[in-house]
């Protein structure tokens, strides 16, 4: 089954206001990849699991249109809040479940989403949506960032592993202590000859701290430990940022650091072997996924 996060007001605002979106490098990677394996034009691309839509506005300006799909009302409302682009649709509904027709995408793409998908439905979907030679990547990161600060960058990071480690108890079974292996094993499960996996690029993003530290407050494991304990939770993200600052040296909780971002993603074209007839109309017998 697919698991439900992110979806409160609340929680969709500070999604878009603290998390980080997939960097310009691996857009551009992305449509390396879909340009060598299918060429140009690019009409289509549809982002499952959107969020408040980061990443795709990140994709617009290289399709005609752009489709951002999510379960969540609050982030599609964040989303269209947040949504200046012409060619940018959004559509509420399930990763496995998506109404549009057969073979009409160049791209799907899921950014740190497809960890909470029922995962054979979702691939068995992004198949049916693809054109012959349509590519399907699949991104996420780690949550073992890295902070840099001068020389206090080795114990920052420490720190911040700790907490990590900390909020490991209140982090959804369904998705483990790592997302990378969901992810591996996705990769490994895709037909598509055409297939690549890579591992990891780190990204350097400055911040203010506290803009780290909103970050880290809507991950899903402190989620979960808020709606536990919301007096706990609040006292373990005040002193997790006291304990920085302290080892920083600062007061201010703007201060501005860096923080790495490790992303692993991986990237697949299907095959026109899969496809039948002048239409380009997928038949039950040539689906590539079971």
């Amino acid at each position: 089954m697919a698991h439900r996060r992110f979806e409160g007001k609340e929680h969709a605002a500070s999604y878009l206001r603290y998390r980080v979106s997939p960097p310009q490098e691996l857009i551009a990677e992305i449509l390396a990849f879909l340009e060598n394996m299918k060429g140009r034009p690019f009409d289509l691309a549809v982002d499952v699991g959107c969020g408040s839509g980061q990443g795709t506005l990140l994709l617009a300006p290289h399709f005609t249109q752009v489709i951002g799909t999510d379960i969540s009302p609050a982030q599609l409302e964040v989303a269209l809040a947040n949504s200046s682009a012409p060619n940018i649709l959004y559509r509420q509904c399930p990763a496995e479940e998506l109404p549009f027709a057969d073979g009409g995408a160049d791209l799907v793409t899921a950014m740190t989403a497809a960890h909470w998908f029922h995962r054979p439905r979702f691939l068995q979907e992004a198949d049916r949506l693809l054109k012959p030679r349509g590519c399907l990547a699949l991104i996420s990161y780690t949550l073992d960032m890295d902070l840099e600060y001068g020389q206090h960058s080795h114990t920052l990071t420490d720190i911040c592993h700790q907490f990590y480690k900390n909020l490991l108890p209140f982090r959804s079974a369904h998705i483990g202590t790592t997302t990378v292996p969901l992810y591996k094993q996705m990769y490994d499960s895709c037909p598509y000859p055409d297939k690549e996996w890579h591992e990891c690029l780190r990204m350097r993003r400055p911040m203010p701290l506290s803009g780290y530290i909103g970050m880290v407050e809507t991950f899903s494991s402190y989620r979960a430990l808020l709606k536990q304990d919301p007096v706990e939770a609040h006292r373990f993200s005040q002193d997790f940022r006291n304990r920085l600052l302290s080892e920083m040296g600062e007061s201010n909780p703007d201060t501005e650091i860096t923080v790495v971002v490790k992303y692993f993603y991986w990237l697949a074209c299907k095959p026109a072997a899969a496809w039948s007839g002048a239409k380009e109309q997928q038949t039950p017998q040539t689906r590539l996924f079971p």
